[in-house]
């Protein structure tokens, strides 16, 4: 099937761009972006895939104000991969890896917002994601991230946000390759164990003129198939400085597996270590309502129909108790030295996880 990208000279194969390389179903290309006030007053984010595998195309938005917990989602059929478009959800890539407009036009769901993304740093490529487990590739992902800040209209409910760059920031990142996506799987021999183990904590930190970038995954075990840490400046001139092995130390609520307060260290630091105190602000319960895998009516990728549109609204104690099992994404301030900051704090803990008290997979923190 022939789609606008193929008048474009980007084929990486001998297929259209509608094919991708691989057959395999679970291939996604995804967008994901937050936004926040450097506060606690409101925390949003937004999520734009493709599944050409599935032949599904989707997009949400959640957003986190007072105890409510608002989505809205949509899912079309995917045709033409440069249509960026599903129902009232709209991406237009203004000027690419620097610039990008997010629209959620006018329905009667509670959010809509008209936003423009510009980056504070160079899109920053981060390490590949590779796990296999019983001889098959459940993640092969590539991934750039970005901070940034934000301009234009928001709605949320009755209320209106004039948002302007010099408080409402966020970040982006961009992924695509395979991860579990779409109707659930049969489990096989993976029975009724996890794709992902351990500990994920990800925290991308924006100060004035840099940006901390933090990625780990570790197991109970100890292991780490996934880590990263580098100070990238927002003068592309300076080169990032890669900070070495990070080390975490956080406070949970006891009971549940809900991060409190972290300290993140970098001894390896070029000029000497460092540690960061972060803050949670407020946070999103991200996987509820939106597609991450924790309802098996509506999941990334899984197909829905031709065009459906939804709109839900829960209070967060409502939303607490399953969220608190998948990512949980906060806004925070970061702190070292003189620096102040604010990012993503995003935590999950699946599974056993003994440095913090979690023996098994429904154990809460000690």
């Amino acid at each position: 099937m022939l789609s606008s990208w193929d008048d474009y000279p980007v084929h990486q194969t001998s297929e259209v761009i509608r094919h991708v390389a691989t057959s395999d179903r679970n291939f996604y290309d995804r967008y994901y972006f937050n936004l926040h006030g450097s506060s606690d007053e409101l925390f949003m984010v937004m999520g734009f895939g493709q599944y050409p595998n599935l032949g599904v195309q989707d997009a949400f938005a959640v957003v986190r104000r007072g105890e409510h917990h608002r989505v809205v989602r949509g899912s079309r059929e995917l045709g033409d991969r440069m249509d960026l478009t599903v129902g009232p959800f709209r991406i237009d890539v203004v000027e690419p890896l620097k610039k990008v407009r997010f629209t959620l036009e006018e329905t009667e769901h509670g959010i809509a917002f008209n936003l423009l993304w510009e980056g504070a740093i160079a899109a920053f490529e981060e390490p590949r994601q590779y796990i296999r487990k019983h001889g098959r590739v459940l993640f092969d992902t590539m991934r750039f991230a970005q901070t940034g800040c934000w301009s234009g209209k928001l709605r949320v409910g009755d209320e209106h946000f004039e948002v302007t760059p010099d408080r409402w920031w966020g970040t982006r990142d961009r992924s695509w390759g395979v991860r579990p996506v779409g109707e659930p799987e049969h489990p096989g021999i993976r029975g009724a164990e996890g794709q992902m183990t351990g500990m994920w904590n990800y925290s991308p930190m924006q100060f004035d003129d840099h940006t901390i970038l933090y990625i780990l995954n570790e197991t109970n075990a100890g292991e780490r198939p996934l880590e990263e840490a580098v100070r990238v400046w927002s003068d592309p001139a300076r080169e990032p400085e890669w900070l070495g092995r990070p080390e975490h130390r956080h406070v949970l609520k006891s009971g549940t597996r809900m991060v409190e307060r972290s300290t993140l260290a970098f001894p390896q630091a070029p000029g000497g270590g460092f540690e960061v105190d972060v803050t949670p602000l407020t946070h999103s319960f991200v996987t509820v309502g939106t597609g991450y895998g924790m309802e098996d009516d509506w999941r990334h990728g899984m197909y829905q129909g031709k065009l459906v549109v939804q709109g839900l609204e829960f209070k967060q104690e409502e939303v607490a108790p399953l969220g608190q099992y998948g990512l949980v994404d906060h806004v925070a301030r970061f702190e070292y030295g003189d620096n102040v900051g604010y990012g993503l704090h995003e935590h999950g803990f699946f599974g056993a996880y003994e440095k913090y008290g979690m023996k098994d997979g429904g154990d809460g923190a000690d």
